[in-house]
């Protein structure tokens, strides 16, 4: 009997839905959480006979293992079981130095992997299954939408992929797509799930400008980071708070009731792989996570709870606007204010009658240093216009 244990998320997934396509009832797909997966598979071992051993094989894809597991694994393939973890996670390329392990986080041509197409290479490789068009096509959005290139390329089908997996329960989705990949040459999304899609993206939208709303901005070691909670839409809200608001170095998102912390990042400055890994998570480099331990707990909600939610940039100004050699003037909750001007082919800041002993090369570095430094944004017309004929007047 094969024995897969899979993430529960889509690239977990597709690994399930192409084991059942190559093997049918010959495998049993288990999904985890990031969690939950060591206790499955120690519960697998604890159940597995010595007589046994021969008989099963166990795959491992898209969740990495503890090494205890690491070597009862090793223990159980020296015995004559077979095993195959297969991986794309930075944080898991330790566990190359066995035998069984996998673990590749980029092609030769230097596209990002996915648990899912690494499966899918492994399977090819073996005979185990075809390379179908729908098959290929549903493998590459995974792929697409796992590592975040689906943005890169507007390849919206990726993401709506992932949109229809969260509308729909694990097993109607499960079920849908192996019976699709199976009967269909080309894949695509029915009639029904077109409109469907729509709505969704439209609900997805109102919630990331409802989060935008809710941010905390706040100074953790180095980085200026964002912190907001939220139950949903992780990928999509990490991405767009990410680039709504490019002066942070990643961006904190808070599932208090699964207890779970995710970090987002648009930026290549900054592995949130290694933010992760400081509370025993880990990941990608720019998209990880970690279980909400004490020390998570207390560093992104217990001592930031006090701080208010950082002003957004005012959206339909006429004159206040951004990159204005004459000035661009903006303000932070206790009311203070900053204006960016050019001068002398540089981009300076002022505060009050006083300018700051700083000269940025862009406007893009002056507005990034304010909005770090004092958690300003930018101001309303009718600020700007008092403002600047105040100083006028005084000057």
């Amino acid at each position: 009997m094969i024995h897969l244990y899979t993430h529960n998320d889509l690239d977990g997934l597709g690994c399930g839905i192409l084991a059942k396509i190559a093997f049918g009832e010959e495998v049993e797909v288990h999904y985890n959480s990031v969690a939950r997966l060591n206790s499955q598979v120690e519960r697998f071992f604890d159940g597995t006979k010595q007589n046994q051993v021969k008989e099963n094989t166990i795959w491992i894809t898209d969740l990495s293992v503890n090494e205890a597991n690491s070597k009862r694994i090793e223990q159980f393939v020296h015995e004559g079981g077979k095993a195959q973890f297969i991986d794309h996670h930075k944080t898991a390329l330790h566990l190359n130095e066995y035998s069984w392990a996998k673990v590749t986080v980029e092609y030769d041509d230097g596209r990002l992997t996915s648990a899912t197409s690494l499966f899918f290479d492994y399977l090819l490789e073996n005979q185990w299954i075809a390379a179908k068009g729908s098959i290929t096509e549903f493998v590459e959005l995974i792929r697409l939408y796992d590592t975040w290139e689906w943005e890169k390329h507007n390849e919206i089908k990726a993401k709506q992929l992932n949109d229809l997996f969260s509308l729909l329960s694990l097993d109607d989705f499960e079920g849908k797509m192996i019976e699709r990949l199976k009967s269909e040459d080309i894949f695509s999304f029915n009639e029904f799930e077109q409109q469907l899609l729509k709505m969704e993206e439209e609900k997805i939208n109102r919630y990331i400008r409802k989060k935008n709303r809710e941010l905390v901005q706040t100074f953790i070691d180095e980085h200026c980071v964002g912190i907001v909670h939220a139950e949903m839409y992780h990928s999509e809200l990490g991405n767009e708070l990410g680039k709504e608001n490019s002066h942070l170095d990643y961006i904190v998102i808070l599932n208090m009731g699964g207890k779970k912390v995710s970090f987002r990042t648009i930026h290549d400055h900054v592995d949130v792989s290694e933010v992760a890994s400081k509370f025993g998570g880990g990941g990608h480099v720019k998209a990880s996570g970690c279980t909400m331990n004490e020390t998570a707990y207390k560093l992104f909600v217990h001592e930031v709870f006090p701080l208010d939610p950082s002003r957004l940039d005012a959206p339909k100004n006429q004159y206040n606007l951004k990159n204005n050699p004459e000035g661009s003037l903006y303000e932070n909750n206790n009311r203070e204010k900053w204006l960016i001007k050019e001068h002398n082919q540089q981009w300076i800041v002022e505060s009050g009658s006083k300018t700051l002993p700083l000269s940025f090369s862009s406007f893009l570095e002056a507005e990034h240093f304010v909005k770090r430094q004092y958690n300003a944004a930018l101001s309303r017309d009718d600020q700007y216009t008092e403002y600047m004929k105040n100083n006028k007047n005084k000057g």
